[in-house]
């Protein structure tokens, strides 16, 4: 059924067929077990026919069998898990019979499943391929869905016209035939459900929950392959007849690759989804290609003391359903793709302001005017482009709020840190964003300092932003700036998305553009503070793409891989991500960089006053929708004219000067009064210490002037990995231990100086290398580790 791609090197597959069938809402209730490691319950899946399948046909069937025979061909044998156990009465129990198993053939089948038989409801066994079935005579529709590292217990179908009053939905229709007048119904419920007007949507909700508990009423056939979860039902042909309300029996498994299973700073457990590059399928069967819009709500039980934080619209309040035993509920109205899903358990704190009159005044000064151009909204007005959901857009309310609900999590050794900077930036950031693109996309916010094995700076989901600890110390200016990047994500790649994820500059090339814009207004700098600021940022951003173009693989620079394929799939909707599974490419920066280039490029072509404003118009016209580029432009770009650049290049060159004179007279001690120094931001930092790592040789007294003076240890985490890389470079030991320290509590920027530590060939570098991955490997993220060993071993 599916191609055999290596899990940890080829580009990743999107298996499941959404030109049949769309999986429209997902309704989840798990249990989370600490001890064992799982998250276990079940899902519902309600289903409409894909785009090729609105109406039963000959030629439907014709298309349906089609696929079906293709993929039988390509996969492997894999077995068919059929619980032998007592149907009702509207499913056939010979139809679960159809498979014959002969004990040679089962070894295989188990090394092929996800899952061994303990894990079944019951053992079976076959000697025939389960896909297989012309041998008996059927050609039933196959559902596949994105699925991998799951053990699937179980699938049934939901009696959803069981629901008591559910019948308030159906519309009338002609019904013939007994047995198939029952099915029918049930589909024509799910229709009637899933396609309730936007201003229903509570209603959707209440009845998607009584659905999701109705009773089964009918196991059906499942197999589950390396990335795939692929059900039928006997005799069922089209997926117009297939059950359109499934619900799926799982559990998670310890190594999934979804999930983190971890602590936290203060040494309690959590887990959470850390952006994995295979998205959700550990954590629930479902539709991965981005076209397959759909909206869930979850029920998450959990022991008393932990938080469930989620990317729902809503802010929950925990029900206790027994002692020590919460019950979280979580939803969302909006469609959006289910790779967008997110979740986070664990000990968090949250952390308030200390007074009201704080917050107060903190609001007060974060109520940014628009400027003239863009105080006019009566382009709100428009009709949405996007498919019908209760849209903030249209929102009058919505339309006026510049600082949407917030709240701060974190670990409890660290609410201190949050306090400081954290808390105080995000009303400043928020309306800063507001003032340049207008509507807010999602009613609230969430913010959680994640555990130190996270693997980037910060993550965006609906609703909920994951942050570094490394953006904590150090001033608010990485804070502030990451914090940005993420709140600029709500519009770009969450609001509006990549039709095709291989574009993923459209989100990343946006979100980098944008920060400095948000950052500059939030600050409320002047014009030419801001001008210097985002010159001197165009200018790190530029070396950083340089060194990245001259030292990465080629295929992996190019924005749009798949060329004139791009936003492509097959007949049956799948695809590939390419290049999706490269360990290195989550620590690359070019498609952020080069997205960002084009778009500054835009900016000063136009004018930025006009440039954003096609920005606020574009977000207007595209929210809600999958949006595919066009061919890109590069230009390069001198900034010597920049003032704070020319200020830095006066400091390399004090710097370079004063190191040239003690190595030419080493016995000279060098006056504190010689050479004065001036303070610097801590960009200008960066690109004082990107300059003088250029530098062949500096004595070491050189840097420990240079830490002394800008007290390189308590900088932002950038500033710091420039220091560390100056460390290594020279071989200075008195800074080993910052190096070691960076390495342990900054592992979403440390892997590249696991890299420079081994490439000296120094046995006191390439022991600390090994020493710090040793105390860190257990808990780091799985790509993470994988490139670190291979530096290392």
């Amino acid at each position: 059924m599916e191609t055999q791609l290596d899990p940890m090197k080829d580009d990743l597959p999107l298996l499941a067929n959404t030109s049949y069938m769309l999986v429209k809402h997902y309704v989840l209730d798990l249990d989370v077990d600490f001890k064992g490691k799982v998250i276990e319950g079940s899902i519902v899946l309600f289903l409409e026919t894909g785009s090729q399948h609105r109406k039963t046909s000959s030629a439907g069937k014709e298309c349906c069998q089609s696929q079906f025979d293709e993929t039988c061909e390509m996969r492997a044998s894999e077995p068919c898990h059929i619980p032998m156990i007592n149907v009702p009465t509207c499913s056939s129990k010979t139809e679960y019979n159809d498979f014959a198993i002969s004990g040679k053939e089962e070894a295989t089948a188990d090394e092929n499943s996800n899952h061994s038989n303990n894990e079944q409801a019951s053992g079976i066994s076959s000697s025939k391929d389960p896909c297989d079935i012309e041998n008996h005579g059927n050609k039933d529709f196959l559902l596949v869905l994105d699925c991998c590292d799951l053990a699937v217990l179980k699938v049934e179908e939901v009696d959803v016209a069981a629901v008591s009053g559910i019948e308030k939905l159906i519309r009338p229709a002609k019904l013939t035939g007994v047995s198939q007048e029952l099915e029918n119904l049930r589909n024509q419920i799910v229709h009637e459900l899933v396609t309730l007007p936007a201003d229903r949507w509570k209603e959707q909700l209440h009845y998607s929950t009584l659905c999701s508990q109705a009773p089964g009423c009918g196991e059906l056939v499942f197999c589950t392959g390396t990335w795939s979860l692929e059900i039928r039902k006997s005799g069922i042909q089209t997926p117009a007849d297939f059950p359109h309300a499934i619900r799926i029996w799982y559990k998670t498994k310890p190594e999934g690759r979804s999930v983190t299973w971890t602590t936290d700073q203060s040494g309690r457990p959590c887990v959470y989804t850390m952006g994995s590059p295979i998205n959700n399928r550990a954590l629930f069967p479902c539709q991965e290609p981005p076209i397959a819009l759909s909206t869930w709500q979850a029920s998450v039980r959990t022991a008393a003391g932990f938080v469930v934080l989620m990317s729902g619209e809503n802010s929950a309040e925990p029900v206790q359903l027994r002692e020590g035993v919460l019950s979280w509920y979580y939803y969302v109205s909006m469609p959006m793709p289910a790779s967008t899903f997110t979740v986070a358990v664990g000990c968090w704190q949250e952390v308030k302001q200390q007074s009201f009159k704080q917050t107060a005044a903190i609001e007060t000064n974060t109520e940014f005017p628009l400027p003239s151009s863009q105080t006019d909204f009566r382009w709100h007005e428009e009709t949405c482009g996007h498919m019908e959901y209760p849209c903030r857009f249209q929102n009058p309310a919505a339309r006026l709020q510049a600082v949407i609900p917030y709240r701060v999590f974190a670990p409890w050794c660290l609410m201190e840190s949050c306090e400081e900077y954290l808390l105080q930036l995000i009303p400043q950031c928020l309306s800063a964003a507001y003032a340049t693109l207008g509507t807010h996309p999602f009613s609230r916010l969430d913010v959680l300092i994640v555990p130190s094995n996270f693997s980037s700076l910060g993550m965006a989901s609906p609703h909920i932003i994951f942050l570094s600890q490394s953006v904590l110390p150090g001033g608010s200016h990485l804070c502030g700036t990451r914090l940005c990047h993420e709140i600029a994500h709500a519009w770009f790649g969450l609001a509006i998305g990549a039709r095709d994820w291989t574009e993923e500059w459209i989100s990343e090339g946006f979100a980098t553009f944008l920060e400095d814009i948000f950052w500059a207004r939030a600050q409320q700098l002047s014009h030419d503070e801001i001008k210097g600021q985002q010159e001197l940022k165009g200018l790190l951003r530029w070396r950083r793409l340089r060194d990245e173009v001259q030292n990465s693989e080629e295929e992996l620079q190019v924005l749009r891989p798949k060329k004139e394929s791009t936003g492509e799939f097959s007949e049956s909707g799948a695809s590939v991500v390419k290049y999706g599974l490269k360990a290195e490419k989550i620590f690359m920066q070019v498609h952020y960089l080069k997205g960002y280039f084009l778009l500054r490029s835009l900016a000063k072509t136009i004018g930025e006053v006009s440039y954003l404003a096609s920005l606020r118009k574009f977000v207007v016209k595209f929210h809600g929708q999958l949006v595919l580029s066009q061919p890109l432009l590069e230009e390069g770009e001198t900034w010597k004219e920049c003032q704070l650049v020319q200020q830095v290049s006066g400091e390399v060159t004090k710097w370079t000067q004063t190191n040239r004179r003690i190595r030419k007279s080493s016995k000279k001690k060098m006056k504190q009064d010689e050479v004065v120094f001036q303070q610097l931001l801590p960009d200008q930092l960066v690109l004082l210490l990107e300059s003088l790592l250029e530098e062949k040789t500096l004595c070491p007294r050189i840097l420990q002037c240079l830490e002394r003076t800008y007290q390189l240890r308590e900088q932002d985490a950038e500033v710091r990995h420039r220091w560390c890389e100056l460390v290594i470079k020279h071989k200075y030991e008195p800074g080993y231990g910052d190096v070691e320290r960076f390495l342990r509590e900054d592992q979403a920027m440390g892997v590249y100086l696991y890299g420079e530590l081994m490439v000296n060939e120094d046995a006191k570098q390439q022991e600390l290398a090994r020493k710090c991955f040793a105390a860190a490997q257990e808990h780091m993220d799985a790509s993470s580790a994988k490139v670190v060993a291979e530096m290392l071993f």
